[in-house]
C-alpha cells in the first residue's frame, strides 16, 4: 500500500484531534456496560443509549444474572428508550447467557481468549454482528481491532478513499493495515470518527466547518 495512505490516514487522525481533544471513547463505567451499549447502540443514537442504560442501573439489573432473571415487560420497559426494544432484549439476553454459560458472567475471562478465537465467537452469538463484535472487542476486551461504522464509511467515501462496494472486512483491514497496531490509537481513532460524524459529516454534511475540509477532493477510491 503505498505511503501516502498511511499519511492520509494520519493527517485525518491529526486534524480530528487538534478540533476535538482526547475523546476518551467508548463511554462506560465496566466492560459490561460497555458491551451492553454496543448492543443497544444498533439502530439508534447514543443519547437514547444512555437513558436504557440509566434505567438499566436505577433497576439493579445491569449485570448477566440480572438481565436474564428480568421478566420480559420489565426489561422491554428498561430498553425501550434504544429503540427496537424487543429485539435489543433478546440479543443482550443472548449475550448474557454466552457470558455466563462459557465464562462465569466474567468480562475479564473472555477477553483472556485469542483475539483469532474470540472474534468469530463473538459473532456466532444471534444479534451481534461485526461492528458490534468489534466494539466489544475494542473497548470491552482490550483487543486491537478497528470498528467500522457509518460515520467511517461515509467519512471515507467523501474522501474519496473507498466507494459503496467495499465490505465491512474490507474496510476494517484498511485501516488496520495503514495504521501501527495500537490499542489506544484505535480506540482514539475511531471515537475522533464517531465525534466528526456527529457533528460535521452527517447525511447533510457541515463541511465547510469540518477539520478535514482542507482534505476534500484530494483522494481517489482505493478499496
Amino acid at each position: 500500500m503505498p505511503r501516502h495512505i498511511r499519511r492520509t490516514l494520519r493527517e485525518i487522525y491529526d486534524r480530528m484531534a487538534a478540533h476535538f481533544g482526547p475523546t476518551d471513547w467508548w463511554p462506560g463505567d465496566s466492560p459490561f456496560e460497555i458491551s451492553v451499549g454496543a448492543i443497544l447502540v444498533q439502530n439508534t443514537a447514543w443519547t437514547n443509549v444512555e437513558k436504557a442504560i440509566d434505567n438499566l442501573k436505577r433497576a439493579n439489573k445491569l449485570t448477566p444474572r440480572a438481565i436474564l432473571d428480568c421478566d420480559d415487560d420489565t426489561l422491554h420497559d428498561l430498553v425501550r428508550p434504544s429503540g427496537y426494544f424487543r429485539v435489543k432484549s433478546i440479543r443482550l439476553r443472548a449475550f448474557c447467557r454466552h457470558l455466563l454459560t462459557h465464562y462465569d458472567g466474567d468480562m475479564a475471562k473472555m477477553a483472556a481468549r485469542p483475539l483469532e478465537q474470540l472474534r468469530p465467537e463473538l459473532l456466532g452469538i444471534a444479534g451481534i454482528g461485526p461492528e458490534t463484535a468489534d466494539d466489544i472487542l475494542l473497548y470491552a476486551c482490550d483487543k486491537p481491532v478497528f470498528v467500522i461504522d457509518a460515520y467511517t464509511r461515509r467519512m471515507l467515501k467523501r474522501h474519496g478513499l473507498a466507494d459503496d462496494r467495499a465490505t465491512y472486512e474490507e474496510l476494517r483491514a484498511f485501516f488496520e493495515r495503514n495504521l501501527d497496531s495500537d490499542l489506544q490509537t484505535f480506540k482514539e481513532y475511531h471515537g475522533l470518527i464517531v465525534y466528526t460524524g456527529k457533528d460535521f459529516c452527517r447525511r447533510g454534511p457541515k463541511c465547510e466547518s469540518c477539520p478535514l475540509a482542507p482534505m476534500l477532493k484530494r483522494g481517489q477510491p482505493i478499496i
